[in-house]
Order: C-alpha cells, then structure tokens, then sequence
C-alpha cells in the first residue's frame, strides 16, 4: 500500500498528470509556430523564442512564467517597464540607412498612409465593445484598449508594447503576441493584397534611380528628427530618441565599435530576452480568452488596412506626379523593417526579373517606424495622462 501510495505521489506530481487541453492546444500552437520559423524559415530570430518561450511557460507545475519564474522575472524588468523597446530601438536605428528617405522625400507619405490602419482600428476595437451576447459582453474595450490594439497595425512590436505598457497593461501578453506573429508573417499576409490592389503594369513600373545623399545630410536628419519630435511631440521622445541615437552612431563614423555591438550583440541580446518574454504570454489560462481572439482579429485587420492604404496612396500619387512610383513599395509603409521592403522587391522581380525595388521600398519602410512611434506618441498624448 506504502508503495502504490508512493506512485500515486508521483505520478500526480508529473506535468502530465496536471496537463490540460488549453495548455495541449497551445503547445500545439507553438510547435506550429517553431515549424514556421524552422522550415518556412519565417522570421525565425523572432517566431524560435517566442514559440518556445510559449512551450516554456506551458508546461505544468513548473511555473517558469508564474511569480519567481526566470521568464516572469525577464518580463517584468524588460517588457512591462518598456525597456526592451527601447534598446530594440536602438538597434534598429544603427542597423537603418536613412538615405532612401532622404533621397526621395515623398515615400514619407506611404509610410505615413500605413499609419491609417492604425486608428481604423481603434474606431473598429470602440465598435467591438457594443457587441453584446444576452447578457454577456466579450469584448470589453474602452478607448486605452482600444489604441494599444490599433498599434498593431504599425506592424512595430517594440512600439505596441512601448504603449500597451502604459496605456493597457493587462492586454499585454496578447497585444505582443499579436504584433510579433503578424511582423513574423508578413510574407504571407501582404503579397495577395498587394496583388489584389495594382495591375501588371503598376507592378512593372520602373522608378528612376536615387541621388546620392551625403554623409552631412545623414549626419543633420536624426538630429533633426529627434529636435522636431522633443519640441512637438514629447510622449514620442524616448521611441524617437532610441532610434536616433542608434542611426547617429552608425551614420557618424567615429563610434564603429558601439555601432557594431548595436548591430549585433546587443540586439541579439535582446531579441532573444524579447522574444522569450513575450512567448510567456502565450499561457493559455491568458491566451485562450475571447478577448485575445478579438485582439488577433483585430491586429490582422489594421496589418491589412496599413498595407492597403500605403498601396493606395501610391497610386492616388501617381495621378499627379509626372515620375511614377511603384505602388508595391507602399506597403512597404508598415513599419516591418526591413521585411516588408524585401517582399515590395520580391513581388516587384515576379514581373520583372529586372526592376529591383528594395532600396526605393527601404524610404516608406524607415519612414513607417518613424510613423508608427509618431503615432504612438499622438496616443499617449491624448490618453496617457
């Protein structure tokens, strides 16, 4: 009897005595996720250790994302006080070559068009929330939940958990999980409505080749960027100035080991605590809610929007602008960098083995992150206080 009691302890003290069919059902979720970054090869810097960050915090009894846990403890010093935004930030600013946007001003608008899906789905998310079952209302958003969701559409993880920290905490895990997924897919989500939007012949579309920019004006445009910013917009501050710090190491020439470790060490560093942290939140006593489901719906709808309109744009452009541009670079306006740029070239070869767009689509690109902070910043101005 001593004995069977003894194995009864046991056996109840393994994980798969207490494993439930939502934690199965996420496990599941995250395998699928691990075969997409593994054999799809899609984005797998980001889709490895969030999937497995969410396997991580899956597994029962073990509570390695509860209280104590070594990726709760990751959490809350990196993502939930916003660190870890900042520094990813950085690095984007010291990986970004500004010159295209320089060169070629006008894509500002595309990356600026992308932001629009961004408050069609706040508008959307308020609307979500008069959706009443009896009694029973799934999706309780008020106007913070509602902004921290439409951040998705920027397609900029760092900056939807930047606000969502500040605006709505408790969405958090979703919302990261949300953007995170949607940026890792943006081979798969943009090409159909790019496609969908523009002719054979728009996708053709040849544009002319851009100036050379100096090293001054490169040197001038972060500075200049972060002044504007720090005197009308300051709630964008600290994403601005992350990112302008970041692109003034590089584009200075005098602090090259400090830009290498941006480039390298330091994001890597990052990315993987990152990416760890944000997979906790993929527990399913918080995943598996009605409320995360509307978020995913939500999140894909302003990705699409963003896309849509910086395609549009371009060719409303085109209508009165003598030097045409290729309407497949303004979905590059999402702030994907530099993804969404390579899939704007990539549709661009299928028609043309020779139109090579990925520097003209690296403009409205870098011009999305700016876009996407600014529109942050616009957010926690009006709502964070």
């Amino acid at each position: 009897m001593d004995i069977l009691t003894s194995l009864t302890k046991i056996a109840h003290a393994t994980s798969l005595y207490a494993l439930t069919w939502q934690q199965l059902v996420m496990m599941v979720v995250c395998c699928f996720l691990l075969w997409l970054g593994i054999k799809k090869q899609f984005e797998p810097l980001l889709l490895i250790p969030i999937a497995f960050g969410g396997l991580l915090s899956n597994i029962p009894l073990a509570g390695i994302a509860e209280a104590g846990g070594f990726l709760r403890i990751v959490y809350d010093a990196g993502i939930q006080t916003g660190l870890f935004p900042l520094f990813i930030f950085m690095s984007v600013g010291a990986m970004t070559d500004f010159g295209p946007l320089i060169a070629n001003p006008k894509t500002a608008l595309l990356g600026g068009a992308a932001q629009f899906g961004i408050f069609a789905t706040l508008i959307g998310a308020i609307a979500l929330s008069y959706v009443h079952f009896g009694d029973a209302q799934p999706f309780a958003f008020g106007l913070k939940e509602a902004a921290s969701i439409g951040i998705i559409g920027g397609a900029d993880g760092p900056t939807a958990i930047f606000l969502t920290s500040r605006l709505a905490p408790q969405l958090l895990g979703a919302i990261a999980v949300a953007a995170y997924s949607y940026m890792a897919l943006v081979p798969i989500i943009q090409p159909p409505i790019m496609k969908l939007l523009t002719t054979d012949a728009e996708r053709k579309i040849k544009m002319t080749q851009l100036r050379p920019v100096s090293k001054r004006e490169k040197i001038l445009f972060p500075l200049v960027l972060l002044l504007l910013c720090a005197f009308l917009l300051p709630d964008a501050a600290p994403l601005i100035g992350a990112l302008t710090f970041g692109n003034l190491i590089k584009e200075s020439g005098v602090a090259e080991r400090l830009s290498k470790t941006l480039q390298n060490d330091f994001c890597n560093i990052t990315t993987i605590l990152l990416g760890l942290s944000v997979g906790s939140k993929l527990q399913a006593s918080q995943f598996l809610k009605t409320e995360t489901l509307g978020i995913l719906v939500l999140g894909i709808i302003a990705f699409s929007i963003a896309t849509a309109s910086g395609v549009l744009l371009a060719k409303l452009m085109n209508c009165f602008s003598k030097t045409k541009i290729n309407p497949l670079i303004g979905s590059a306006g999402v702030s994907a960098v530099p993804m969404a740029a390579r899939v704007s070239n990539k549709i661009g070869l299928e028609y043309d083995k020779n139109n090579y767009l990925l520097m003209h689509a690296m403009g409205p690109n870098v011009a999305g992150v700016i876009g996407s902070a600014v529109a942050a910043g616009v957010l926690l101005s009006l709502l964070g206080k």
